[in-house]
């Protein structure tokens, strides 16, 4: 198919990296808490707290990779941090004291956090254009299926070993960062910037923070990602503790979501872009389907039919629509976050942009979990207001944003240099 050739030097050992780095968090994030209270003997909760302490410094970190990428460039950054994940995931089976436990988790969350912006720089070098928005779509599309094929290959290791499996997944895992590493260091490196441009002083984050159209776009996608973590924190909860579907079936909601993704992501991004004269408007149409399923799950809370079958039907319908939306929105947006970030400050941009996933994912579990004690069907509401709302900030920023940020094929610009090889 033509979405997966090709189109300029380095595409296959990208996208072979980000499918290997896919499969190594595959093998890691289902068992996280499981693995630690194998190997370290501390209590669960201890666990948990050290995980979320480490989870939110890493958080802080992400700036500062920011000012890195800005500085020596996307491509070593991303290398360094595949080392840094590879290393720290390698040490896992050495965490059996606490004091080593929360150096191995600190230095795991720091690269896991500050890993996206730094790729997504690297994708913002190497393709252009459309070619940039079928990369984005396809790298999902990869990490989706690795993700899958990570947990089914940690499954198979664990259950075949036992307790000495979760060493060997985790080493599995170090492996499979280093490897995609040794791929991300086989793509060529960025073209060297104008040196009027480097020694440019002045700027920074407030540049950023002045921004007031791109600052748009990070609340609107902060907005639309609390919807992105209720499909794994809110979810499960709901259809086991409000629906009263049985815990074994709730599996079939994430399958649904995760084959969908694989298959269909490329294709319905490549679709989306020829329905949408716009970034902003294709974008605008994944969350306002986010915002519809929502409202669908809060009336499958009201209705309850009778039965399992009919519960499980209604749940993975609203699932499906959940997952178009997902992949309308998520290529359309992260491109456009891209494309409005100015090539000399890019890192610190598409930084402050992961923000905003990092919040909502941060924030969505202590949210849906109070709410829900109220009323599962409160959540629900929350997320379609939100989805809805970002929807409408999408639109209302499109005018003053770049027209090569808003439009999938803006008019040509004389003298732009562009890394896309010619089709």
């Amino acid at each position: 198919m033509s979405f997966f050739r090709p189109r300029f030097p380095g595409e296959r050992a990208l996208v072979s990296g980000i499918a290997v780095d896919a499969i190594g968090s595959g093998m890691y994030v289902p068992f996280s808490l499981v693995f630690f209270l194998h190997v370290t003997g501390l209590p669960l909760p201890l666990i948990g707290l050290v995980l979320t302490a480490t989870g939110l410094i890493a958080i802080a970190v992400v700036p500062v990779v920011g000012i890195v990428v800005d500085r020596v460039g996307a491509r070593p950054t991303q290398i360094a941090l595949y080392v840094i994940r590879g290393l720290s995931f390698a040490c896992f089976p050495l965490a059996r004291s606490l004091p080593v436990f929360v150096l191995v988790a600190l230095f795991t969350s720091v690269g896991t956090r500050a890993f996206r912006p730094a790729q997504n720089a690297r994708l913002a070098e190497l393709a252009d254009g459309t070619d940039r928005d079928r990369l984005l779509a396809l790298s999902r599309s990869l990490s989706n299926a690795g993700l899958g094929a990570g947990t089914l290959i940690a499954s198979i290791v664990i259950a075949t070993a036992g307790d000495a499996g979760y060493m060997v997944t985790a080493w599995l895992n170090g492996a499979s960062f280093l490897a995609a590493g040794f791929l991300a260091s086989r793509t060529p490196p960025a073209p060297p910037r104008n040196p009027a441009t480097v020694r440019a002083r002045g700027g920074g984050y407030r540049t950023v923070v002045e921004d007031r159209p791109f600052l748009g776009l990070v609340c609107a996608n902060l907005l639309v990602a609390l919807g992105f973590s209720a499909l794994t924190s809110l979810l499960p909860l709901y259809a086991t503790g409000w629906l009263d579907l049985p815990e074994g079936l709730v599996g079939s909601a994430f399958l649904l979501n995760t084959v969908l993704c694989a298959t269909l992501g490329v294709p319905v991004a490549t679709l989306a872009r020829r329905c949408f004269s716009s970034r902003p408007r294709a974008a605008a149409a994944g969350a306002v389907l986010f915002a519809l399923a929502f409202l669908a799950q809060a009336g499958l809370g009201i209705v309850r039919p009778h039965g399992v079958p009919l519960l499980l039907a209604g749940l993975l319908g609203t699932v499906l629509v959940m997952t178009i939306g997902e992949m309308v929105y998520s290529p359309s947006s992260e491109a456009l976050s891209q494309f409005a970030a100015p090539q000399r400050l890019r890192g610190r941009y598409l930084a402050t942009y992961q923000m905003s996933w990092s919040l909502a994912y941060a924030l969505g579990p202590m949210v849906f979990t109070s709410l829900l004690t109220i009323d599962g069907r409160l959540p629900w509401l929350l997320v379609a207001g939100t989805a809805a709302g970002g929807a409408l900030l999408l639109v209302s920023v499109e005018r003053r944003l770049p027209v090569e940020a808003v439009a999938f094929v803006p008019p040509p610009v004389p003298g732009k240099a562009t890394l896309t090889a010619a089709t």
